[in-house]
């Protein structure tokens, strides 16, 4: 978790997001991947965010 913004650096969720995400309805989920465009882009601008890296392979 990267502790100042409170986002996982794997996926850029909460912690709420995540204990939530199993038993959320589609909406909720919907909701939340909508936020995560932004996160990623804050934690890329950080060089947190290594899951966003490109390959040279397929």
């Amino acid at each position: 978790m990267h502790e100042p913004s409170g986002w996982c650096e794997g996926c850029a969720r909460t912690i709420a997001e995540i204990a939530a995400w199993s038993r959320a309805d589609d909406a909720t989920r919907l909701a939340i991947l909508a936020r995560l465009p932004e996160r990623r882009a804050a934690l890329i601008e950080q060089g947190i965010f290594t899951a966003a890296a490109s390959t040279d392979g397929p």
